[in-house]
């Protein structure tokens, strides 16, 4: 019986609890249909309250139909109906991007401020089997590297949960004929130009005629496994990455004679570590970037992007000076004061009490926040370009960099001004006013002041 493979799954990968809020992303195709309806027949016996999640791509003209199918099967539940739509091709060109990632962007940053508006609630999407087996096909044909071949995680750190991940999609079918469900087909699915369809409609096909019937599930266990030896091997990189770690005048560099001394397994992981902590993500680094870099001789420079130059001087591996030589990016759960430094400052939080609190505003030093609506542990980093958010009495969002500039702060001083994150959404920059969203309201009852100090240098 499905339903008790999916709670399997559920109890399996602790994907989430009795109570819980989830929302459920619905395309309206058979995949996320059946998990609406599965998590409907568990939800009154697991006491679940769940929420329904559309984002409208308008790249299709069935689009607006699939959109009206999703909210009525939503009524037929009588669970709450959440959409949204944007120009997705907009976004792709703005951001030099296909449309399948700028889709992904927009979507998930849809069921994320959902999520946050209802509780920060976990996000539930319809990933199957099947899919985890033509991810992993496709990374492996682009050319991947152990990571790459965890394929799709079961439950992820951004709070998404995926019950029918053990579930083939064939199994779905069969659940949305017995049940008698109706659901919409997304003829785009069928169009072999992209390469997820080549694989879904003729590699795996072809894979399972003439190789292995089961070619699906060995490949999602092989996922899994990977999965559990990554979580195990990114721990150890993180280890050897603060022994290579050196502090020189507030800049990090990598020690490359350490660095020489393990093996180059954990050398290339070390230095995807240290990339991520100067950049932000690994998005775009290359496996031919990972070994330029190993392989940078005393003096020499390798340019990874515009802006980020990396230079190995005297067996110390830094940003070149007039590059991105100021970058941090730091989890902090606001209990304990957090030490920036790379800027040398530090930043204390405090639950405050209303009614005894005077609220002395100065946007330079100190913010206040409505706690209920803050997502911890909150994300504090330098900002990025394009950087943007609706600050305080704005009627839209705005560019950091322009607010900056307007209020005069010294341009020395923009790259290193930390940008407090809540989920996915910026709350504050120091100097600029604290998020609309996140305001102290009248009705605010719970408040969190975040404060920003020069750390004190040792006589």
């Amino acid at each position: 019986m499905l339903l008790l493979k999916v709670i399997r799954t559920i109890n399996q990968y602790s994907l989430f609890d009795k109570g819980d809020t989830l929302v459920v992303a619905c395309s309206g195709g058979a995949d996320s249909v059946s998990l609406l309806h599965l998590l409907n027949e568990l939800k009154k016996d697991w006491g679940l309250r769940l929420v329904v999640g559309h984002y409208n791509h308008k790249l299709r003209k069935e689009a607006d139909e699939d959109h009206r199918f999703v909210r009525r099967l939503a009524s037929s539940y009588s669970l709450p109906f959440c959409s949204e739509s944007g120009d997705v091709k907009a976004f792709a060109d703005k951001n030099r991007m296909n449309l399948e990632e700028a889709g992904r962007r927009l979507r998930y940053g849809f069921l994320k401020k959902t999520a946050e508006k209802n509780g920060n609630a976990l996000i539930a999407t319809g990933h199957t089997m099947t899919d985890q087996a033509e991810t992993v096909l496709m990374r492996v044909i682009r050319g991947t590297g152990s990571l790459g071949l965890g394929g799709i995680q079961p439950k992820t750190e951004g709070g998404i949960v995926r019950p029918l991940l053990l579930v083939k999609r064939t199994e779905v079918l069969e659940y949305i004929e017995k049940k008698g469900l109706e659901y919409r087909v997304d003829k785009s699915n069928f169009n072999t130009d992209f390469l997820r369809n080549r694989i879904r409609h003729r590699l795996i096909p072809y894979l399972e005629s003439n190789y292995s019937p089961r070619i699906t599930d060995t490949l999602s266990r092989l996922a899994l496994i990977v999965q559990e030896e990554e979580s195990f091997l990114k721990e150890i990189s993180r280890q050897k990455s603060a022994l290579a770690g050196v502090w020189i005048k507030g800049q990090y560099w990598l020690d490359m004679d350490f660095l020489c001394t393990l093996p180059r397994a954990l050398q290339r992981r070390v230095v995807r570590e240290y990339i991520s902590r100067i950049r932000g993500d690994l998005r775009g680094i290359s496996y031919k970037d990972i070994h330029s870099i190993l392989h940078l001789e005393r003096g020499k420079e390798f340019h990874l992007e515009k802006g980020l130059v990396f230079k190995n001087r005297n067996g110390l591996l830094g940003v070149q000076e007039g590059s991105k030589d100021v970058t941090y990016r730091y989890r902090w759960t606001g209990d304990s004061p957090l030490k920036i430094r790379e800027t040398g400052t530090i930043i204390k939080g405090q639950r405050v009490d209303k009614k005894t609190d005077s609220r002395d505003f100065n946007n330079r030093k100190r913010a206040f926040f409505d706690r209920s609506k803050l997502k911890f542990p909150l994300i504090v980093r330098n900002r990025r370009y394009g950087d943007r958010y609706v600050p305080l009495g704005s009627p839209g969002s705005q560019k950091i960099k322009e607010m900056m500039r307007a209020r005069r702060i010294p341009e020395a001083d923009r790259e290193r001004c930390p940008v407090f994150i809540s989920g996915d959404e910026i709350v504050w920059v120091q100097g600029l006013p604290v998020s609309e969203k996140y305001k102290v309201r009248n009705n605010t009852r719970k408040i969190f002041k975040i404060e920003i100090f020069p750390s004190k240098k040792k006589s």
